[in-house]
């Protein structure tokens, strides 16, 4: 295997290997310092388990070739996860689910005399609303006595967070953006209510474990409890993954008070338009032939579904922590393998960051689609965030080969709302000006009246591929 081989900016941190693109394909280079807990991993029957009941991705090993690193053992070719998320693009329910899916892996890695090495949240990924997690070489064989050198690492990525969304403020879960190691426990502990002193769990493996954070130069080199402990049995080691667990499921946040979750109760469609509107997206969606899409300032989801529903894995992102998490609700309800809903602000994207910036990537840099809706949306960035219609136009076009977008007029309650408290400085925000800004990146393949509305849906194909 030799051609173009690269390693993934964003996999450096574990001597045990890396993940490596040749030639167009995601393999993971294991390396002859993990030979051992390799090989007990795939012996131990622990491989074939969590991959049958879809908690680890599954591989194939590939023929090295000559692939021209001493340091490779093997190499492997993981099944590829249809999109790369990040936590603090995570709702509270997929950060609570993601959690619970670390504990169960440990606990079946310990049954076979394994544990997990390392608990970030970055080694879980979503396959439509499952959890999966996706570093195989997070498994060490297990060391009686020795305490679990991920435990500090699963509080900070997980616990943490998931209390102050819970008790604080559910979109105290970005601080995961501003520190990609996780939540540090001393701020977490300033930030959480007093009362949590009286809950068991989070006494114990927050307020306790911040506390013997402290008493150490070296944060993060030296265990702290309650895993400090010597000599800790399996089953103690258990024991705190229970501990963890309970904790974990007694933490719970109502999404019903936020300000969009109820939208589709107050927009501006009668029933005819609402089902004339779904009947267009349904035709626009066939005639665009697309496998992928992006479904911006998607709410709870209800346009992403007809879009999922038909076999198309459907990226379902808003900026409302609230609708995302119903979203998320449903999608667990419904088993929507399809349907992937993330938290984002279009007017303040996940941008790149950690080491480099280039450790985890910017959400344009991950989002390719074959089509984007953007329904009800281009009022709210143009008017709300007062970004150019150009802008949004090439915006738009650097994610997708097809558009389907809605114009919203200035005639529209939703707009009269927006200005209403504010001077009117838009004056090309008009049918013309719309379709003047889009016209330089696209090809305005059908437009269509929504019924009972003066809105406009508009299918579109950009400019690089002949209209179809």
């Amino acid at each position: 295997m030799s051609k173009v081989r690269n390693r993934l900016a964003g996999s450096f941190r574990d001597p045990s290997g890396h993940m490596i693109a040749v030639d167009g394909r995601l393999l993971r280079q294991v390396n002859h310092i993990y030979q051992s807990h390799y090989d007990r991993f795939m012996s131990s029957g622990l491989y074939a388990d969590l991959t049958r009941r879809g908690l680890l991705v599954a591989h194939r090993e590939i023929d090295i070739g000559d692939l021209a690193d001493p340091q490779a053992y093997k190499l492997i070719e993981p099944e590829l996860v249809p999109f790369i998320s990040y936590p603090y693009e995570w709702s509270f329910s997929q950060l609570k689910d993601a959690a619970l899916a670390t504990l169960e892996i440990q606990k079946k890695a310990l049954a076979q005399d394994m544990w997990l090495k390392d608990a970030s949240a970055y080694n879980i990924q979503f396959i439509g609303y499952k959890p999966v997690m996706i570093d195989t070489l997070s498994f060490e064989s297990y060391q009686e006595g020795k305490p679990w050198v991920a435990y500090r690492q699963f509080c900070q990525h997980f616990l943490a967070p998931l209390a102050l969304m819970s008790l604080k403020d559910v979109r105290l879960g970005f601080l995961l953006r501003d520190f990609i190691d996780g939540v540090p426990l001393d701020l977490a502990v300033a930030l959480l209510p007093w009362h949590t002193r009286l809950n068991p769990g989070l006494m114990m493996h927050i307020h306790l474990h911040a506390t013997a954070q402290k008493r150490y130069t070296g944060e993060g080199t030296v265990p702290s409890a309650p895993s400090r402990q010597t000599g800790v049995s399996k089953q103690g080691l258990l024991g705190i993954v229970d501990s963890l667990e309970s904790a974990v499921r007694g933490m719970h946040w109502k999404p019903d008070q936020t300000a969009w979750a109820d939208y589709y109760q107050g927009d501006s469609y009668t029933d005819t338009g609402t089902e004339h509107k779904q009947a267009l997206v349904r035709q626009f969606l066939d005639q665009s032939k697309a496998q992928k899409v992006l479904d911006l300032g998607a709410n709870t989801g209800l346009y992403s579904r007809i879009a999922a529903d038909h076999g198309r894995f459907t990226l379902s992102a808003d900026f409302d922590p609230g609708a995302v998490e119903l979203n998320y609700r449903q999608a667990v309800e419904q088993k929507n393998a399809n349907l992937l809903p993330l938290i984002l602000d279009l007017a303040n994207p996940s941008p790149s960051i950690g080491w480099n910036n280039t450790e985890r990537e910017s959400f344009v840099d991950r989002c390719r689609v074959d089509c984007a809706l953007a329904l009800a949306l281009i009022h709210h960035l143009a008017i709300s965030n007062n970004v150019p219609l150009s802008d949004v136009a090439a915006f738009m076009a650097s994610l997708t080969e097809w558009l389907i977008i809605e114009f919203v007029p200035k005639s529209d309650p939703k707009v009269q709302t927006l200005l209403a408290t504010r001077e009117d400085i838009f004056s090309s925000y008009t049918p013309e000006g719309f379709e003047t800004a889009f016209q330089e990146y696209f090809t305005i393949i059908r437009a269509e009246s929504v019924q009972d509305s003066d809105r406009q849906l508009y299918l579109m194909q950009g400019r690089g591929t002949p209209p179809s």
